[in-house]
């Protein structure tokens, strides 16, 4: 046991919990304590930089105190214009002032008797602890949470929009989201995590658990755009039932500490997953993630497509892995992933893995590391473009093909010209990557 985890466990007893969630958190502190903290020697975690996490001093949770009007006004420039239900929490404390809340999104700790059983049923079962070391973390400091629940064969008119905001206070945050859609209902979640205010140093520690049941169509975006000082382990977790659909989009544009699980399950037989992702370290950021498909039963399929552009001297990790059960024939599953390095003391680690247990399934599965291609560059450059120009209106192509896919318009329409300028750096170069973007819209 190192003294983070101790620290964190301190930490947990000045919290104020549910009643009907304290044998729950108590179990999990006891797992948190007896499990191994990662090393350099431990295979999901071997890129993967702890040191920083580690000697964090972690001594009180954080909250809306300090949250002054000019980070409020801060706050809602960079909320997505979306046309939707809205939760949002600041350092962990939900803020009722910029929520839009309705019946079908509910607080843990405004649940009444029936939806406690509800999240009761659910919460922790889709998480296998003992693989994944922060999930139990995130268990045993289960104070607040949100509880997403459609019931049979409804379609949610609006999309819900949950926000995720850390601002300068070096603090812990723990963040909890539970999604539960009955047969044959329908739903669009956005997940958004960004920062307020100066560098933060605090760390977050996010978990979403989704079921989907019969026949229940999702559609997922999770945005990871926090500052370069963050520190956050998160991770979405999904169980996916009979003829269940999920869509989802994941983003991440780098941190101090930044890693993403997903471990996904085909429970049913006819099961759809389509997973798209896009990660843009730069400086001395770090992305990590780590992608688990399990297909348990037959007659299900997976395209799964991740692209990172790493810059600077950033540091990006991807493990993909698609496990196929003994009993899952006639599967279909494919998983690719492409990185394009813009510097020389940029770092990649790929890893895509198929473990495949059944005679008739069609499966495919493959990663390539590149450089910007440098007939296409001097193409550009014959047209007039500078170097820099030309590196970036290249670089931008290599993810615009997957944000084109992005299905919720607003969405697509705050991400382009923001990721547009992070390639720019200087407002001539953003106006060229603007008016690519533009011509691939066209």
């Amino acid at each position: 046991m190192t003294d983070f985890q101790s620290q964190a466990i301190k930490l947990a007893a000045q919290q104020q919990p549910l009643q009907w969630l304290q044998r729950f958190r108590a179990a999990a502190a006891n797992d948190w304590l007896a499990q191994a903290w990662p090393t350099r020697k431990t295979e999901h975690w071997k890129y993967t930089p702890l040191q920083g996490l580690q000697k964090t001093l972690l001594t009180a949770f954080g909250n809306r105190s300090g949250f002054s009007a000019e980070l409020d006004a801060e706050l809602r420039r960079q909320l997505i214009p979306l046309d939707a239900l809205r939760l949002v929490f600041i350092n962990g404390v939900f803020d009722a002032d910029n929520s839009i809340i309705a019946d079908v999104a509910v607080r843990f700790s405004q649940a009444n008797s029936e939806q406690q059983a509800l999240i009761e049923k659910h919460l922790g079962k889709i998480v296998e602890g003992e693989r994944h070391l922060f999930a139990t973390l995130n268990n045993a400091w289960l104070e607040e949470g949100v509880l997403l629940h459609v019931p049979c064969n409804q379609r949610l008119e609006k999309p819900v929009y949950i926000v995720n905001i850390t601002s300068g206070a070096a603090c812990a945050s723990n963040q909890r989201l539970l999604i539960v859609l009955d047969e044959n209902a329908q739903a669009e979640v956005v997940e958004h995590y960004f920062t307020c205010g100066a560098a933060q140093t605090g760390f977050v520690n996010s978990l979403t658990e989704i079921y989907l049941a019969d026949g229940a169509n999702l559609q997922h975006y999770r945005l990871n755009m926090e500052a370069e000082q963050a520190q956050h382990v998160g991770a979405v977790h999904v169980d996916l039932q009979r003829n269940a659909r999920l869509r989802g989009f994941a983003l991440a544009l780098g941190a101090s500490v930044m890693r993403i699980d997903y471990q996904l399950n085909h429970r049913g037989p006819g099961a759809e997953l389509d997973l798209q992702g896009v990660y843009l370290p730069r400086n001395q950021q770090v992305v990590d993630y780590h992608t688990n498909i399990c297909h348990w039963v037959p007659h299900c399929t997976s395209n799964e497509v991740f692209r990172g552009i790493i810059s600077d001297s950033a540091q990006a990790i991807f493990n993909g892995r698609i496990y196929i059960h003994q009993d899952a024939q006639k599967t279909l599953a494919e998983l690719s992933n492409k990185n394009l390095l813009t510097s020389n003391k940029a770092e990649v680690n790929t890893k895509p893995e198929l473990e495949i247990y059944a005679d008739d399934v069609k499966c495919a599965h493959g990663a390539t590391i590149s450089q910007l291609n440098e007939n296409a560059r001097y193409y550009l450059r014959s047209r007039g473009l500078s170097r820099a120009e030309a590196d970036v209106m290249l670089s931008f192509g290599f993810i615009n093909e997957l944000l084109e896919q992005i299905a919720q318009p607003v969405v697509h329409d705050y991400l382009q010209p923001r990721l547009a300028h992070l390639f720019g750096r200087d407002l001539n170069l953003t106006a060229e990557v603007a008016d690519l973007a533009e011509l691939s819209d066209d």
